[in-house]
């Protein structure tokens, strides 16, 4: 369990400041007037932030795919009469190659 990411990224807490050492929760110390929050409920929003992160970088690695592979087929085809075969193929590799993460239930 990664509780320095869930402090990191979830919003409820990304905002606070807090201090722990070596990801042990025992160490987690809060820096503001807000309480501490319990180990379950990191744990609860772990799976959650996970995902997003897993999503937000498959989403920036498909971004770079499409723009060196993809962008240059669609423009050629947008000046050549419209055959967007080639572009939509490239597109449907790439997500096959990169698919997103399932939603954790």
């Amino acid at each position: 369990m990664d509780y320095a990411l869930v402090l990191t990224h979830h919003p409820d807490y990304a905002v606070r400041l807090w201090g722990m050492t070596d990801n042990d929760y025992a160490t987690l110390e809060m820096h503001d007037d807000g309480p501490k929050p319990t180990k379950k409920a990191l744990e609860d929003r772990y799976a959650a932030v996970a995902f997003e992160l897993e999503y937000a970088a498959v989403e920036a690695a498909r971004r770079v795919r499409y723009q060196v592979e993809t962008d240059g087929l669609f423009f050629a085809a947008q000046r050549e009469g419209g055959d967007l075969s080639a572009w939509q193929a490239a597109v449907d590799a790439i997500k096959a190659d990169l698919p997103y993460p399932e939603m954790p239930s």
